[in-house]
């Protein structure tokens, strides 16, 4: 009988991550980052909050400021050694108004045995660097031999 691989399916594990976010989840959302996993949106939001406890504060945070909230990936690609990269859609219902906002993001994550080490959002405005550099880090990390 052929053994089952024990390696994960980035993807579905980014898209499960999702799935907890839209239900705003974040008891389920958190397991899926590192100890020590940075969420680098510097490019967005201008800081990089490092571990759980500062990632979650962010995600609180960001929730809290909508009665209405959903992000949805837009053909997530595993691209080895480790990293994803999506387009991000998101749409939202800012608190006491009856208006949407949307924007349109890059997100590179970096995997490692199984969860979010990192993630770098990149802005529309920039987001035609988000694949190019996503691929570099894939290639980056397979020569150095870092994998899931």
């Amino acid at each position: 009988m052929p053994e089952e691989s024990t390696t994960p399916d980035l993807v579905e594990l980014v898209r499960s991550a999702f799935e907890a976010y839209n239900r705003r989840d974040l008891d389920a959302v958190m397991p899926f980052f590192a100890p020590d996993a940075v969420l680098d949106a510097t490019r967005t939001l201008g800081i990089a909050p490092h571990g759980r406890v500062a990632i979650r504060g962010l995600i609180e945070d960001w929730i809290g400021a909508y009665d209405e909230v959903e992000m949805v990936l837009e053909e997530p690609l595993d691209l080895g050694s480790g990293v994803v990269y999506a387009v991000v859609r998101q749409r939202a219902r800012p608190l006491g108004t009856s208006s949407y906002v949307q924007s349109r993001e890059g997100f590179v994550w970096v995997l490692a045995e199984g969860l979010i080490v990192n993630l770098t959002v990149y802005p529309e405005a920039n987001i035609h660097a988000a694949p190019a550099a996503a691929e570099r880090l894939a290639q980056e990390r397979g020569r150095r031999g870092e994998f899931r």
